[in-house]
């Protein structure tokens, strides 16, 4: 699951990693500091011996630690956010496929240019970006596929847009982290990144007519599905 499988995941994984470290080395100064302040006691002056020595050091020492060197940790911080950012936005190659994301109450459902509709299912071809335009069609979700991309928020009357870019074939698993309601622990759909040669078939099979029943009991199953409420949510 927290295996990175795409370039915006990598670039997210290397970050987070850095802000660890960083957070680590504050964290362990601190603490060295803390520790010392309390090992270490501070000497009495020679002149008063009631009266505490103030140490040549602590008044610079205060300011290049407690000011400075947070300064540029967190300016270089920000910096290095800035860039990840605008690096996430866009995708390093030309994106040739868009694809429509919906989000409902509680599953999703994918649109794409040549009529193809998948419901809780994406399928994308390996090493190539796809664009993605994320809406809702009632509350606010969040599509995540932390395995391949960040998180995008998809909010009532406005249209968001991703990119997402797998480079194994594989089945990665995308949650809704936003929460949405009762069953929003059950949203979850599944990318499949297939082969360049396969998901041309597949792309080509999904945009073919549904095939008419071939059997007594497939017809009667279909009389049945059309009939009763099951079409108002599920359809073929």
């Amino acid at each position: 699951m927290l295996r990175t499988a795409g370039p915006g995941a990598n670039r997210v994984e290397h970050f987070w990693w850095l802000l660890f470290g960083i957070s680590a080395a504050v964290f362990f100064f601190v603490a060295a500091m803390l520790a010392l302040a309390v090992v270490r006691r501070r000497r009495p002056s020679q002149g008063d011996p009631g009266q505490e020595a103030e140490p040549r050091w602590g008044h610079r020492f205060i300011l290049v630690s407690g000011v400075v060197v947070p300064a540029v940790i967190l300016s270089a911080t920000f910096g290095v956010t800035l860039h990840e950012m605008s690096a996430l936005a866009k995708p390093l190659n030309r994106t040739r496929l868009t694809v429509a994301v919906i989000g409902h109450l509680w599953w999703w459902e994918a649109r794409y240019p040549n009529g193809a509709v998948t419901a809780n299912e994406l399928h994308i071809p390996v090493g190539e970006p796809v664009r993605l335009e994320l809406t809702t069609a009632d509350v606010i979700h969040s599509f995540w596929v932390p395995q391949l991309q960040t998180k995008m928020d998809q909010i009532p009357g406005h249209t968001n847009e991703m990119w997402l870019q797998a480079d194994a074939p594989g089945r990665y698993r995308g949650q809704c982290s936003q929460f949405c309601g009762l069953q929003h622990a059950h949203m979850i759909f599944y990318v499949i990144a297939d082969t360049p040669g396969d998901f041309q078939a597949w792309e080509a099979r999904q945009a073919e007519p549904a095939a008419a029943p071939s059997t007594p009991a497939a017809a009667s199953g279909l009389g049945v599905f059309t009939s009763i409420t099951c079409a108002g949510c599920h359809a073929i």
